[in-house]
């Protein structure tokens, strides 16, 4: 293979990554103002997706797994915790902890969001997309989740 189709292909799949980033970054963002997602901070936001997806933990538990210090977590789950979305347990194997998982209030909170952030797409390709439009999107689907699965 000579080097000019070498690197005309590497400059298509350039021209690929940074669109794919892009348009990922806009349907997030689109997806993101279909749910009220409040004043939460982006912290707030992945202490919820986190606990949602992981389950009850401690503070410390969150504050590694964010990336943060303990002292930065704690202001964060105060917060949480004065707008009713987690709450905390004392620990039964160790007093001193607190288990901190979702409220319902926050769990139908995150379930709401979702629905309407799906009917909103789903009424949107149905809106925008002819029936051959939509077998096409199906078909980069399955090249994009080619792209990120492992």
């Amino acid at each position: 293979m000579d080097s000019s189709h070498t690197d005309a292909e590497l400059a298509r799949a350039t021209r690929l990554a940074g669109d794919i980033r892009g348009l990922a970054g806009k349907l997030k963002r689109r997806l993101r103002e279909q749910a009220d997602v409040g004043d939460l901070t982006p912290s707030q936001t992945a202490v919820l997706l986190r606990l949602e997806k992981d389950g009850p933990t401690t503070t410390s538990s969150l504050a590694r797994a964010e990336g943060m210090r303990p002292q930065s977590m704690g202001a964060v789950i105060a917060a949480l915790e004065n707008v009713g979305l987690v709450q905390g347990v004392q620990d039964p194997g160790d007093g001193r902890q607190t288990i901190l998982s979702l409220t319902d209030t926050c769990r139908r909170w995150i379930e709401e969001g979702r629905a309407a952030r799906q009917d909103w797409l789903m009424r949107t390709i149905h809106a925008r997309l002819s029936a051959p439009e939509q077998e096409q999107l199906l078909a980069a689907l399955a090249l994009l989740e080619r792209l990120v699965d492992d």
